[in-house]
């Protein structure tokens, strides 16, 4: 039954699109006290399983090292700036569970971005470079995705380690703790980026790194590869891949 057989058809229409939307930056997720409490949490978390430093220290350093490589290569600016955003949240996963880490925080991420307005474009960008960062299963699906698994596994320092004692008897801190000084050299002009360390051969044993971090080494090589560039590692001055 028509109630105003006068009135026009009723037709359905998408909503108009928001007009002034604003950008969702690096420093607004940096600053987000729900996203400073799941870094925090999950870093607590992790250290209660005996795994080396992932808080506001590694998250914070991944973020910029991951904005400098695709700055570096002349992305898009705003993907320079999604990288760092990746980058801060990657490993807010582990405060759930360690297995599973990375597809665990790329959920608790999408959420966060949503509730903070970031378009779903980009919010897919940022979830796929956190589901992707880990090296046993992640592959860079994107450019994004791929400076900020660089920029993780570049990470490698004697500050991460908690706790001195445990260089005794545990590769991974030993290995850490011998690293003076790391830094990931992005070439632009001939496409390469080189991870280079400073170490302690008394405390750890070149072939240590090797023995621990070979999977993440691989990782790098497939994430350079994908941004252009070839990978290479050195350590005290020499090259080794």
């Amino acid at each position: 039954m028509t109630l105003n057989p006068q009135a026009p058809p009723r037709t359905e229409t998408a909503p108009a699109p928001a007009v002034g939307r604003p950008v969702v930056r690096f420093e607004t997720v940096r600053e987000n006290p729900r996203v400073k409490t799941l870094v925090r949490h999950s870093d607590e978390c992790l250290a209660h399983i005996g795994y080396t430093e992932h808080g506001e220290r590694h998250v914070g350093l991944v973020a910029h090292i991951a904005m400098n490589v695709l700055k570096r290569l002349g992305h898009p600016e705003r993907d320079v700036e999604l990288a760092g955003i990746a980058g801060f949240m990657h490993d807010i996963g582990n405060g759930v569970n360690r297995e599973g880490h990375a597809q665990i925080g790329a959920v608790m991420a999408m959420q966060l971005l949503i509730d903070m307005g970031m378009p779903d474009a980009e919010m897919a960008k940022v979830i796929a470079e956190i589901g992707n960062h880990h090296e046993i299963d992640g592959d860079p699906v994107n450019a994004v995705a791929a400076a900020v698994m660089l920029a993780d596994k570049s990470d490698v320092h004697r500050t991460r380690v908690r706790n001195p004692d445990f260089i005794k008897f545990d590769i991974h801190d030993r290995v850490n703790y011998a690293v003076e000084k790391s830094f990931l050299n992005v070439d632009e002009s001939d496409k390469s980026i080189t991870l280079e360390l400073t170490t302690d051969s008394a405390i750890s044993q070149v072939m240590e790194y090797f023995e621990i971090f070979m999977t993440r080494m691989l990782a790098c090589r497939k994430a350079a590869k994908f941004l252009g560039c070839t990978f290479g590692l050195s350590v005290n001055g020499n090259r080794l891949t």
